[in-house]
């Protein structure tokens, strides 16, 4: 396929960093921001970018943005709703923390607290809290998956279920607006379920660009979760599940 030159290198761009927004875009070729509008419309017509407020997204459609990129994604919103979460845990408490980048900004926030036994079957939090000695680490057994260090399964699923624990960090590759929680992999959603199951306080974390995406695979719905963090939640029908089923939102860029 043919691109002219600026919409390729759009493309690399968005592949680059996980997204584009369109008043860089603008800085950055020189032009009106309607012109990257325009643009963005036209690669999103061909299905190489998805559109979100005020940008893009690579790639388009459910397919999963690769997971370094994800991590650039609203890389400082993801560290304030980290520390949001850390807050809410005590010391000497036992979590879940399962796969993802904000749920890894979460064990990056935790570092500071002692007493924790953290189950995970995200390899990059067990390496990330391994070395601290105040926290006991317990990693799943099963798959690793080689593109983000998630350990997924039947395996990973009956080891979960061995346990009971205070609080459990979860993310979701995206949330419907009408609460359904959702992923790419049913390996990792059957994970997630279990983690669910087994926690008396289920936090979820996810930042407000989760409301723009669509994955193909339902982890379940906003309503079986006690706490909901995220940077900003403006989608009226996801405020009132919360509202509805009594689910505390904590919104890290409200005052």
């Amino acid at each position: 396929m043919y691109l002219p030159p600026r919409h390729a290198e759009i493309i690399q761009m968005a592949k680059d960093n996980g997204r584009v927004l369109v008043e860089e875009l603008a800085v950055h070729f020189e032009v009106t921001p309607q012109t990257i509008r325009k643009d963005l419309n036209d690669l999103c017509e061909q299905r190489l970018l998805t559109r979100i407020h005020g940008g893009a997204l690579f790639p388009s459609g459910i397919e999963n943005v690769e997971y370094e990129a994800r991590r650039k994604i609203a890389a400082d919103e993801k560290e304030a709703i980290g520390r949001a979460a850390a807050r809410l845990i005590p010391d000497s408490a036992s979590l879940f923390i399962n796969i993802g980048t904000t749920t890894e900004a979460v064990s990056k926030a935790l570092l500071d607290h002692s007493g924790l036994m953290v189950i995970t079957n995200n390899i990059n939090v067990a390496n990330r809290m391994r070395v601290y000695p105040s926290i006991e680490v317990v990693i799943a057994g099963g798959v690793v998956r080689g593109s983000d260090g998630g350990i997924v399964g039947e395996a990973a699923v009956d080891f979960i279920k061995q346990f009971k624990v205070d609080y459990a960090v979860i993310g979701a590759s995206a949330i419907d607006h009408d609460g359904a929680l959702l992923d790419f992999d049913f390996r990792e959603v059957k994970v997630a379920q279990a983690i669910i199951a087994n926690t008396r306080h289920v936090i979820l974390v996810a930042d407000q660009t989760k409301f723009e995406r669509t994955a193909p695979v339902r982890i379940g719905h906003l309503s079986q979760v006690n706490t909901f963090i995220t940077d900003l939640c403006d989608i009226a029908s996801v405020r009132k599940v919360c509202q509805d089923s009594e689910v505390q939102l904590i919104e890290t860029s409200r005052p």
